[in-house]
This record gives C-alpha cells, structure tokens and sequence, in this order.
C-alpha cells in the first residue's frame, strides 16, 4: 500500500511541475516587441526603439537560429 501511494504522489507531482511548464512556456511565448514595447521603453527610457528592438531579439531571439537568453543560450544579450 505504502509503494503506491509513493507511486501517485510522484505521479502526481510531475504531473503538476510539468503542467506548470507548459503554461509558463505558452504564457511567455505570446509576448512581441509591439506588447512588450512600452514596458521596455520604460525601463530604457535614453534608448532608441530600433536599439530595444535589437535588445528584444538578443534576448528572445527568432525562430530562425534557435538561440536565445530566454531558452537557456549561454550567448546572452552582450556579445
């Protein structure tokens, strides 16, 4: 008895960590540059709206080349 509720509850918890991901992942990828663009003006207010463009694709990168700050790239935003 003991083995199967150590079983469900392992079960149960990657069940909920993974749930977690895929929404945290589908949550963060609906983002643009045109919804992001006033806080990121915000928080760089002396920069250029092509200059936060070029930070926004460092940062999340395209689809094209696969890297990116936001899914682990160790390229980053300063290279």
């Amino acid at each position: 008895m003991k083995k199967i509720l150590v079983v469900l509850g392992i079960t149960v918890a990657v069940s909920a960590v993974g749930t977690g991901a895929f929404a945290a992942a589908a949550a963060g990828g609906d983002n643009s540059f045109q919804e992001m663009f006033p806080l990121i003006k915000q928080m760089h207010p002396k920069l250029t709206e092509g200059q936060l463009q070029d930070m926004y694709n460092a940062c999340h990168g395209s689809e094209a080349n696969g890297s990116n700050m936001m899914n682990g790239s160790s390229r980053g935003m300063m290279y």
